[in-house]
């Protein structure tokens, strides 16, 4: 695995965020190049699961991603190898428990305000200035970007 910095990753999920991805891809891709991934196929493995879920304000996005990133550190390839399947939902059990002790919760329509935890259409919100003024996400991204980074060094075993 490639090496990083984990606060130039964060920077980096926060800036992807910030210029119109998603929050699911914008972590994610903060990633893609320490696990060797085409940035385009990272990018559409990763689209679904914004906005909790193809936008129905279920799990975080952000979550999402650590989950998925958790796949590539700690991955099951034998559908029968029980003992990598429980290291695995451990460590996202443990990244999730780790972002609700800092924001209360990994359901997105409980972490956004009320007007915008309702606003579960297909088509996204128009990314403006007044959007990103009124959305805390960019906070939930650098949070997962952070403990997914830690996860990659081996900080959280």
């Amino acid at each position: 695995m490639k090496e990083f910095d984990i606060e130039e990753r964060v920077k980096l999920a926060v800036q992807n965020f910030e210029s119109g991805f998603n929050c699911a891809q914008s972590v994610f891709l903060a990633y893609s190049d320490v696990l060797e991934l085409n940035l385009d196929m990272a990018k559409k493995m990763s689209v679904s699961f914004g906005g909790g879920v193809g936008r129905m304000r279920e799990v975080c996005g952000t979550v999402s991603a650590m989950a998925m990133l958790a796949g590539f550190k700690y991955p099951v390839l034998d559908q029968n190898d029980q003992e990598a399947r429980t290291k695995n939902y451990g460590m996202v059990q443990k990244m999730a428990e780790l972002f609700k002790e800092q924001h209360g919760t990994i359901i997105c329509r409980s972490l956004l305000p009320a007007a915008e935890a309702s606003q579960t259409t297909p088509a996204p919100s128009a990314r403006t200035a007044e959007y990103y003024a009124k959305r805390p996400c960019s906070k939930y991204v650098e949070t997962a970007a952070r403990i997914a980074g830690r996860m990659l060094k081996n900080e959280l075993d």
